[in-house]
């Protein structure tokens, strides 16, 4: 907390913290007053919103219907495949859609193999929002598959064998007792992603795309944007107070998501 008072000052590191001069918002102004201040924080806000609109529907879906394989042998096979990508970091992600989407990638030879033609991923801008969601579902949809099985595991057995004597099949059963059994734990992953939305996923974004010009208006993001801005000009103040605008919005959403959540039901909000 003592070192957000950077995000107020004209910080040099000789002076320090303290001994920095006082400049009031004008960290801020630097950016809110850029031409990028609006791109990137509808790119941030849109790329999170599909993240965890769309990871949200497949990590479930998925982990409803591991729960219904009856081989424990494969189960096991398929989480561990799952969850493998879990443990890669981004910079190994990025050769391998690297490879893939290059002009002699795989993708494109592929193409050439069925006589149609190739295409310059890295200058397409209006596919890599859909190349984006693709790798980071690729990439996290095994921890979140783990947890949401931790949930599932742990929905009473009784409940299943009551819907069964009452005439369920297997899809009610999931409708009506595994939806609502995993649901304070949705809501709860939830609510945490939301509190992150202002965040980009600065390690994906700046690994996949990087200072790709032809990519940066639909995939540059507020992190990235600030790293750049770093970069160039050294501004620790400027990139402080884009650290705390990022946090209190974060905040306040959770907040208030978290008060939507309790007025529906208490035991579900996280405080």
């Amino acid at each position: 907390m003592y070192g957000l008072l950077i995000a107020f000052k004209s910080y040099n590191i000789q002076d320090g913290i303290l001994g920095s001069p006082w400049i009031g918002w004008k960290n801020f102004e630097f950016y809110f007053k850029s031409i990028y201040a609006a791109q990137t924080t509808f790119n941030t806000l849109f790329l999170n919103g599909l993240f965890i609109g769309i990871g949200l529907v497949v990590q479930v879906t998925i982990a409803i219907l591991l729960n219904e394989i009856g081989s424990a042998a494969a189960k096991k096979w398929f989480q561990s495949a799952l969850f493998f990508p879990y443990f890669l970091s981004w910079i190994i992600v990025s050769a391998f859609v690297y490879n893939l989407l290059s002009d002699n990638g795989t993708l494109n030879s592929l193409l050439e193999i069925m006589n149609l033609p190739t295409v310059a991923w890295f200058n397409e801008t209006d596919k890599w929002r859909l190349i984006l969601v693709l790798a980071y579902l690729w990439k996290s949809t095994g921890f979140y598959v783990v947890v949401y099985l931790a949930a599932i595991v742990g929905i009473d057995s009784e409940l299943y064998e009551a819907a069964k004597i009452d005439g369920t099949n297997r899809f009610q059963n999931i409708l009506y007792v595994t939806l609502p059994g995993i649901l304070p734990t949705i809501v709860i992953m939830l609510l945490l992603s939301i509190g992150r939305i202002f965040y980009g996923d600065f390690q994906m974004i700046y690994s996949l795309v990087g200072d790709n010009g032809m990519l940066l208006p639909v995939t540059d993001v507020i992190d990235t944007y600030v790293f750049r801005a770093m970069r160039v000009s050294g501004e620790f103040g400027m990139a402080t107070a884009v650290g705390l605008y990022q946090a209190v919005l974060g905040f306040v959403l959770v907040s208030a998501s978290n008060l939507l959540v309790k007025k529906y039901d208490k035991d579900m909000a996280l405080y």
